[in-house]
């Protein structure tokens, strides 16, 4: 079962858990929608569905925090500072061109 979470400023989350949901993501993600996943690490996978007409350079830092807390909480190792990358979902799984950011302990990007 894939997860949903609105958060508070209305942007939709999406969270699969296993290998499977992952894959259930993927597949039937929108064009719009954002991936997130801890950097070398089994983590959930968080899509972020962007509003149309958004670009990766939009996102909130408050949007950033909810979906890197998402995957460092369900990562299989809850390291205290870690990498998370992100893409959009129409350039998965060819282009493995990613950002990367790092989230500390004390929660900040």
């Amino acid at each position: 079962m894939v997860y949903y979470f609105t958060t508070k400023c209305g942007t939709t989350l999406y969270m699969g858990k296993d290998k499977y949901e992952n894959e259930d993501l993927i597949r039937y993600g929108h064009p719009e929608d954002v991936w997130f996943h801890v950097d070398n690490l089994s983590s959930a996978h968080v899509y972020l569905r962007m509003k149309p007409g958004m670009t990766l350079d939009d996102l909130t830092e408050d949007q950033l925090l909810a979906c890197s807390s998402l995957v460092k909480a369900n990562s299989i190792q809850g390291c205290k500072n870690f990498k998370f990358v992100f893409n959009k979902i129409e350039q998965m799984p060819a282009s493995r061109k990613t950002v990367s950011m790092w989230f500390t302990q004390d929660g900040k990007i």
